[in-house]
């Protein structure tokens, strides 16, 4: 072989030396390039996750708060309502009552309640009440029952009272004192299972 072809030989074993070099370190320049870029996409995956998650609980905590004032003022307004319709509902209870004080059936209802006193009093001491409005009817009643009946100072809106005073009891059977315990104890429990 002449020095030539060496020096021809020489360069092409060099040249592809140098070309397999050459690959392997793009290969392994492409593989850590590859693998960066795995790396990166993964943290950018899992911030976007994390900021995404953040976000949505955000969210949820400011529409449950909104949801909860909108809760709220349903319950007020609710609240409101059913407050008006009570009242409404008590004053024509209030007026009810006081038509049924011009029946004679309120009259007879005032002798059962006298009746139901005398017999609840037995051989005591009794004082019977009936409302200022009733003082027409204090004869008849007196009458009907052959107890002494007084007119009270106050009026309760109907209805009787009593005072055994032997025992110091206080029967009272006045509609002024069952509209107001009605009042306090009135519930809406409306709505189709109630039908």
């Amino acid at each position: 072989m002449t020095t030539e072809e060496k020096l021809e030989y020489f360069e092409e074993s060099t040249l592809e030396q140098a070309r397999q070099q050459a690959a392997a370190m793009i290969e392994e320049y492409t593989a850590n390039l590859a693998k960066l870029e795995a790396e990166h996409r993964e943290t950018i995956t899992r911030q976007a996750e994390l900021q995404l998650k953040t976000e949505s609980d955000s969210l949820k905590r400011e529409n449950n708060i909104t949801l909860s004032k909108e809760q709220l003022k349903i319950k007020r307004k609710i609240t409101q309502k059913h407050n008006e319709l009570k009242e409404k509902l008590f004053v024509e209870i209030k007026e009810e009552l006081e038509k049924f004080m011009m029946t004679p059936e309120y009259e007879q209802m005032l002798i059962r309640q006298i009746r139901g006193i005398q017999k609840e009093a037995a051989s005591d001491k009794v004082i019977l009440y009936i409302d200022p409005a009733d003082s027409d009817k204090r004869s008849s009643l007196m009458a009907a029952t052959g107890a002494p009946i007084t007119v009270s100072q106050y009026s309760f809106m109907g209805g009787t009272r009593a005072v055994l005073q032997d025992r110091h009891i206080l029967i009272d059977n006045s509609f002024a004192t069952k509209l107001a315990k009605a009042h306090a104890e009135f519930k809406f429990d409306g709505g189709a299972a109630h039908a």
